[in-house]
């Protein structure tokens, strides 16, 4: 039942402040709600797998800070790190060991990284990765995959589908048409649609970037053979294969997709948990393409916060506590209990679902499915969803406040929280 202590009175009070301080309210577009509707609530602390709102109303949390807290939220062991890193300075703007440490972590995991450079965000990571296979090959056309999402730079801002793609229009007000113009894009899990677009701009295309497991249009898994193509059709035509992992990478094995597929792209962005919840991102790939980058080559990309030594400290940190046995087959075992779960009532209520994870990343899409692409998942029900959102939010429960979204867990998660999940939604599903 809706607990009767559920208030957002203060949330409501700094939400209306903020509205009239920042646009709509927010520092990221997501955050208020506008695609389920309600009211957003304001964060005071998180701890684990838990998070209390200024109302002081506490949740189990499912978004997990969009993917970084595969530990838990401010785990004791990261704050220590992070401690004993704040007395040396919060800035260096220079040279520090503790880059060395985090590149050699991240070159021993991931299978096709041999050497990376740090950056500050996912975006930042894919803007340069973009520059950067374009100066590797000479050429300026790039493929990318409706409903993937590779930040918020001009040339990946691409409106998805057929004749809009064909023709490179921007997706937002204020980016040109030239920004977007060598931009390609096609369905997701399409190999022939790829085909299609090497055969119509022969020796004019880069290279293929995607998420390997798409997170921002919801959570859609690669069919069988999808990435396998992509590797093939990419080496035939003489371009590179891009996986932004920024989302999976640590996250669905502790080598990414790449690891758990066993398909090594070319060059790999990450982001997202090797801050361990601090700003960063990273690209990294095959020594020759790297050697491009700027001081070694003439592909210019810097930035003075790059290789801060508090993200790096607590990315160190959370890559070893990944390092622990059993922690992949664990967060694999939880988020499997959960999301089974969440389909089994749903379809016991006669709703139509599909949906399923990968480790510790899932998704739930109210539309009978299954859902392959974006197209397919924007069949959904939104309304159901958002409804589906209200009552979970009500009952202490925190999901991303979008259908379009992938959701995950954490190692901090106890089978408690998953049981206890599973009966609010037991309870708002009938609702519905």
């Amino acid at each position: 039942m809706v607990t009767t202590s559920f208030k957002t009175t203060k949330s409501e009070e700094i939400f209306a402040a903020a509205q009239k301080l920042m646009p709509g309210g927010v520092s990221s577009p997501v955050r208020a709600f506008k695609s389920v509707g309600g009211q957003p609530i304001v964060f005071d602390r998180v701890k684990g797998a838990y998070i209390w709102d200024v109302d002081d109303n506490q949740y189990i949390d499912y978004v997990g800070t969009w993917g970084p807290a595969i530990c838990g939220h401010a785990h004791p062991e990261v704050i220590e790190a992070l401690h004993k890193a704040l007395e040396k300075g919060t800035s260096f703007g220079a040279p520090s060991y503790l880059e060395n440490v985090l590149a050699e972590m991240v070159i021993d995991a991931v299978p096709s990284i041999e050497m990376v450079r740090f950056v500050n965000s996912g975006t930042e990571a894919c803007m340069a990765v973009l520059r950067l296979m374009r100066a590797f090959t000479g050429r300026d056309k790039i493929i990318k995959f409706e409903g993937c999402y590779h930040g918020h730079a001009d040339m990946f801002l691409v409106k998805a589908g057929s004749g809009v793609a064909t023709l490179g229009l921007p997706d937002s007000p204020g980016v040109p048409k030239s920004a977007t113009q060598n931009t390609l894009t096609a369905p997701f899990n399409d190999l022939e649609a790829v085909k299609a677009l090497f055969e119509e701009n022969p020796g004019q295309i880069a290279g293929v970037i995607l998420e390997p497991v798409v997170g921002n249009a919801g959570f859609i898994p690669p069919d069988g053979g999808f990435l396998e193509g992509l590797r093939v059709l990419t080496k035939e035509n003489g371009a590179l294969l891009i996986f932004d992992e920024v989302m999976t990478g640590f996250r669905i094995a502790y080598g990414g997709a790449q690891e758990k597929f066993g398909i090594t792209p070319d060059l790999t962005t990450l982001g997202k948990i090797i801050g361990g919840g601090l700003p960063v991102g990273a690209y990294g790939g095959r020594r020759d393409i790297m050697s491009m980058v700027a001081p070694s080559g003439p592909m210019y990309q810097a930035g003075t916060l790059s290789g801060n030594p508090l993200a790096m400290t607590a990315g160190i940190k959370t890559l070893e506590l990944l390092q622990k046995s059993g922690t992949y087959e664990y967060l694999d075992r939880i988020t499997k209990k959960l999301a089974d779960g969440l389909l089994q009532i749903a379809k016991e209520k006669g709703h139509a679902v599909c949906g399923g994870n990968i480790s510790g990343m899932f998704g739930l899409f109210f539309t009978s499915g299954p859902v392959h692409n974006y197209e397919e998942a924007k069949k959904s029900d939104l309304a159901k969803f958002s409804r589906f959102h209200r009552g979970m939010l009500e009952r202490g429960i925190y999901l991303a406040p979008s259908q379009f979204e992938a959701g995950f867990t954490s190692v901090a998660h106890t089978e408690e929280d998953i049981d206890r999940t599973l009966q609010a939604a037991a309870e708002v599903i009938s609702s519905l």
